[in-house]
């Protein structure tokens, strides 16, 4: 479990340290006071990114030089210092030079919050970064795979956009790096698919009492007969006008579909927050299975939001042993079971054990 977070210059925080409980810590306050800054300090510090900025500058207080967040976790004393250009990992006072191996001596994370339901609102840009983050904790090529597609796409981008004529040999040296990136990154997020559907599928059925039934599938952007490579050079006049690239990853979606319709589309209101608990809740499954240990649990201000039978099969859906930190404004929702664990107020970058 993750216990003793300690936060230093990080974001509206001077100092604070949270004793986490190993089942529920609840981080309770009024909007902006810093709750959901807590619970982003325990995913910057496990999984080295942020679920609300891509821009790690952010991270530090405002006029500090850098920020500091460490915790144990499973004995293991996990360090992330931060400067506004400048990053520094250690495990037990070691420093650790690599994020790869300091992201296999940590845990994995699922995040979730109010914005989940962009995974049916939203674009294919929400489903792909869902896909993204689970995808980055399960399979050990993902995130290199994933930078090194980004920047051969941003190169190619640039050389489309540059020229009155394109130079198109240099297009195409940039399609061929992004070929190689491209299929490990279709292979890992078609079983990444095939693996949430079972779970997916299961969690809604107990979120809707068994009344609907829901599917998703991989949907990526090419022909899979075709490389990236050769789908790019059968697009050639329709990136000419468009001066982007017009196929790859970066424009791959998950088709989601509820009593065989589109989901995105057709679903109401509260059948598409079932269907986002039951992506997330499917995330963690997934989660436990490849990596043999229950997720650490970040719920931000969602349990409020919830009517009493989401919420409860919420909990009981979640793998066995999870832990969990909670932010709420009320506790209105909460049962006695819930508020056995540790409980903080947070006011103005504060913190506070208890509610008195």
């Amino acid at each position: 479990m993750l216990s003793d977070l300690f936060v230093r210059d990080f974001r509206c925080f001077a100092e604070a340290k949270v004793e986490l409980h190993p089942d529920v810590t609840l981080l309770v306050g009024r909007n902006a006071q810093g709750k959901t800054s807590l619970i982003e300090a325990a995913c910057v510090l496990l999984r080295l990114q942020s679920p609300r900025t891509a821009n790690r500058a952010e991270l530090v207080r405002f006029g500090a030089a850098t920020c500091l967040v460490e915790a144990e976790w499973h004995g293991k004393r996990l360090r992330h210092a931060q400067s506004l250009t400048t990053r520094r990992l250690a495990l037990d006072g070691t420093t650790c030079g690599k994020s790869a191996d300091y992201l296999a001596a940590s845990g994995v994370v699922v995040w979730m919050d109010h914005r989940d339901m962009n995974l049916l609102r939203g674009g294919a840009e929400h489903r792909r970064r869902f896909l993204d983050f689970a995808a980055s904790q399960m399979f050990p090529d993902y995130l290199h795979a994933l930078r090194g597609y980004e920047r051969a796409l941003r190169g190619r981008n640039y050389v489309l956009k540059r020229d009155a004529v394109i130079a198109w040999k240099q297009a195409d040296a940039f399609a061929r790096v992004m070929d190689g990136f491209a299929q490990v990154l279709w292979q890992r997020r078609a079983e990444l698919c095939a693996a949430l559907q079972p779970e997916v599928a299961a969690a809604h059925a107990k979120l809707s009492d068994g009344a609907e039934k829901v599917r998703i599938d991989f949907k990526r952007t090419s022909d899979e007969d075709l490389s990236l490579f050769e789908a790019l050079l059968a697009m050639r006049d329709e990136e000419a006008r468009l001066r982007s690239t017009a196929f790859g990853p970066h424009r791959d979606d998950i088709a989601m579909r509820l009593n065989d319709l589109d989901a995105t589309t057709f679903a109401s209101e509260g059948q598409q927050r079932s269907f986002a608990l039951s992506m997330k809740l499917a995330q963690a499954h997934v989660l436990k299975k490849s990596s043999g240990e229950a997720p650490l649990m970040l719920i931000d201000d969602v349990f409020g939001e919830l009517d009493t039978h989401r919420r409860r099969a919420l909990l009981a859906c979640l793998p066995p042993g999870t832990q969990k930190i909670i932010t709420t404004t009320h506790l209105d929702w909460a049962d006695t079971e819930m508020t056995s664990g540790a409980i903080y107020r947070v006011e103005q970058g504060a913190l506070m054990r208890g509610l008195g």
